[in-house]
Formats: C-alpha cells, sequence, structure tokens
C-alpha cells in the first residue's frame, strides 16, 4: 500500500503541475478497426459469459468495459500467474507472473464476443507494447486475453490473423492468447477507481481519453455508468 500511495503522489504531483502550466490530455486517435470475419451469432435468449481481459492498467480497462452494453459486471483483479491470492504490491513487483487484469461478465444476447474483442483491440489499450502500455511497464501490463471457451480462443485467434494480414496496426499484434486459469478480485480500492476519483491525473491523462474514444467510436454500444 505504502508503495502505492508513493506512486500515486508522484503521478498527482507531476499531473498537477502540468495543468497549473496549461496543459491538457488530448485525446487522441485510435484506429478504427473492422468487424471480426468470425465471430458467434448472437444468443437467443439471455445468459451470462465470462472473459478476461489484461492490457495496462486495469483501472482503465475496468472503465472502458464498464460503459459497454451488454457488459453485466467488470472486476478488476489479476490473472496469468503463479501465485494464488496475490496482492497488489506483489504483482507490482513481476514477479509473480500475473497480469492485471479484469474480469468481464457479459450477456451473449446482447453483445458478441468479437465485438468485445473489437472494442478491446481499438480504444481499450494497444495490443502492440509489449509488456507495457502507456506509462506502466513490466509483464504484469501485458497485453493478454485469458479465454474461458473454445469459442473464445477459436474467435480471438482469427481475430488477431485479420487484423495483421489487414496491416491495421504499424506494428505486431503482441497480445497473448491463454486458456483461463484463475482469476483473482483485486483489493477494494482498486474497483472503479476512474469513477471514484475522475479528477486523479492518471485518470484524466491515461483512462478518461479512452472512455471518450468509445462513446465516439461506438455509440451503439456505448451505455452510461
Amino acid at each position: 500500500m505504502v508503495r502505492f500511495i508513493r506512486i500515486a503522489l508522484i503521478v498527482a504531483a507531476v499531473g498537477a503541475a502540468l495543468y497549473v502550466q496549461g496543459w491538457r490530455p488530448v485525446i487522441g486517435a485510435t484506429p478504427t478497426l473492422p468487424d471480426p470475419k468470425v465471430d458467434e451469432s448472437p444468443a437467443t435468449a439471455k445468459g451470462t459469459e465470462t472473459v478476461v481481459f489484461a492490457g495496462g492498467c486495469f483501472w482503465g480497462i475496468q472503465s472502458v468495459f464498464e460503459h459497454v452494453k451488454g457488459v453485466k459486471k467488470a472486476t478488476a483483479g489479476y490473472s496469468g500467474g503463479h501465485v494464488k491470492n496475490p496482492e497488489y504490491e506483489e504483482v507490482s513487483s513481476g514477479n509473480t507472473g500475473h497480469a492485471e487484469s479484469v474480469q468481464v461478465v457479459y450477456d451473449p444476447s446482447k453483445i458478441t464476443f468479437g465485438q468485445l474483442l473489437k472494442v478491446f483491440f481499438s480504444v481499450a489499450h494497444d495490443p502492440t507494447e509489449l509488456n507495457r502500455q502507456g506509462p506502466d511497464t513490466g509483464t504484469q501490463y501485458r497485453s493478454a486475453i485469458f479465454f474461458e471457451t473454445p469459442e473464445q480462443e477459436r474467435i480471438a485467434k482469427a481475430y488477431v490473423e485479420q487484423l495483421t494480414d489487414a496491416k491495421t496496426f504499424s506494428s505486431p499484434i503482441v497480445t497473448q492468447i491463454v486458456a483461463y486459469q484463475a482469476f483473482y478480485r483485486a483489493e477494494d480500492y482498486h474497483q472503479d477507481y476512474a469513477v471514484n476519483h475522475p479528477d486523479n491525473p492518471y485518470i484524466l491523462i491515461n483512462d478518461a481519453p479512452k472512455v471518450s474514444n468509445l462513446k465516439k467510436q461506438f455509440p451503439d454500444l456505448y451505455v452510461k455508468y
């Protein structure tokens, strides 16, 4: 917790200084991606499916998916490592193998897995950054999809191949597509962090633009949270 507080204070101080100088975060353009050629058909009845996404700090990933139609719940946590019930400080050391992740529970009758992937690869994070995302570096910030079903694996791999063939990104996609093993919920103070701390400089600089881009690029999928 002490390490987290120190980092937060440093980020806040730097951000505050920039604001005093008149700097404001710029909402940069994100790539316009094609719809997945391989996807599941919308379910005919309401239901629940789950997938875990990792793509940098979980504050931003959670804030994006909380605004996506059909997502019932988005929970910040840790996945992909070998340590049971890890704590934030352990994961931040990079020694647990875990990535900061978000467990997304969604209704397949309202949104398909392919649509979730399109959001993930476009506005939620940059899938070409290896073991980092923006200002955060380390394997705990890697890009990954922890699939729970063979169908999710098939759709995810097909979409990465489609984007690669189309040369959508100027650099190779480095997203890992691996089977889900376990998900450990993060500490309470990490849950809904962007919602509870909208004026935090880190959120303003790194995460608020993601939600703004979601609203711009996916108006039919965007919902208020």
